[in-house]
């Protein structure tokens, strides 16, 4: 870098390389990387644009912009991404929490809140029995609502925080990842139930009202087709959904057997061109009478939810 006099020339002169380097979102990634070094961000940051460049940070954001450059995703660099208006730390061992995904979160919490208003499941309200009738709930119990794949904890710390009413739970095949999501559980005052295992395996046996995942659902062959920034710094084992991408649901469908009922509600995210096959694998399950499909903000099919009233 130059001898940049002010913070403005800093963002102008590292937007220009990141630009050059083949970086998506160039200027917003060199704000979020000023920011990080200066330790500012919003309004304080904007304020501080005309003041000089702190010599004793020049080091330091220099290193941050090169591995930005490099395809680095500024997430990893900085440590942190925001989900549903609280932040979230996000290290390679987890994927880094995407805007259309806060979508699923509000479609759990609205249907949920529909399901159970208290978020207290009485006798006669519980998951329904493969038969289609009342499961044998003997008292009330607070809503229990399972996370697979926690990844950062992004869904199921959200859910904790948004309803702290409900027992929350979340499992991740990673204890790299489950790590992550402990750390952000405490940094956001919530309590969620962690633990080690694959898909629905480590919740057998439990009662479970919401089943909501965000799987990993990229075809194997193209992920080599993938951004740079996703393809090579992003954990594979959170990306690769098998063949055609729908191998983790094909294998929740069956996992369903492990829980002493079907849930009420379940929600998926899913990848481009995959709802419509999703949507069927929910149907042919036989377990919820209302199967909905919800579009991201660009009006992609993103998440199917299954639902009984």
């Amino acid at each position: 870098m130059s001898e940049v006099k002010s913070i403005r020339e800093a963002f102008a002169e590292a937007s220009s390389f990141l630009s050059r380097s083949g970086c998506n979102e160039p200027q917003r990634s060199a704000q979020l990387l000023l920011e990080h070094v200066l330790g500012v961000s919003g309004a304080a940051y904007y304020m501080a644009l005309a003041d000089p460049f702190p010599a004793a940070v020049k080091e330091a954001f220099e290193a941050e912009v090169t591995r930005r450059g490099a395809g680095e995703p500024v997430q990893y660099i900085i440590g942190e991404q925001e989900f549903y208006g609280r932040p979230f730390e996000v290290t390679p061992d987890v994927l880094i929490p995407r805007p259309e995904t806060e979508l699923l979160v509000e479609a759990i919490l609205r249907y949920g809140a529909e399901l159970w208003p208290d978020g207290i499941v009485t006798p006669g309200e519980a998951a329904l029995d493969s038969a289609g009738g009342a499961g044998d709930v003997r008292a009330a119990r607070p809503l229990t609502a399972v996370d697979i794949g926690a990844g950062s904890g992004a869904i199921s710390v959200t859910l904790a925080a948004e309803a702290p009413a409900w027992r929350v739970c979340a499992g991740d095949i990673s204890p790299a990842a489950l790590a992550v999501a402990e750390r952000n559980a405490l940094r956001n005052g919530t309590a969620v139930d962690f633990r080690l295992g694959d898909l629905l395996e480590p919740f057998a046996g439990m009662e479970t009202d919401i089943l909501v995942s965000n799987p990993p659902y990229i075809p194997g062959e193209d992920i080599a087709g993938l951004q740079r920034e996703v393809r090579d710094h992003e954990p594979r084992t959170a990306l690769d959904g098998g063949a055609d991408g729908l191998d983790p649901y094909r294998r929740m469908m069956e996992q369903l057997t492990l829980l002493p009922a079907p849930p009420r509600l379940i929600g998926f995210e899913l990848g481009f061109g995959q709802a419509e096959q999703v949507a069927a694998l929910l149907a042919a399950a036989g377990h919820w009478t209302e199967i909905i499909t919800i579009n991201d903000l660009a009006g992609i099919p993103r998440h199917v939810l299954g639902i009984t009233r």
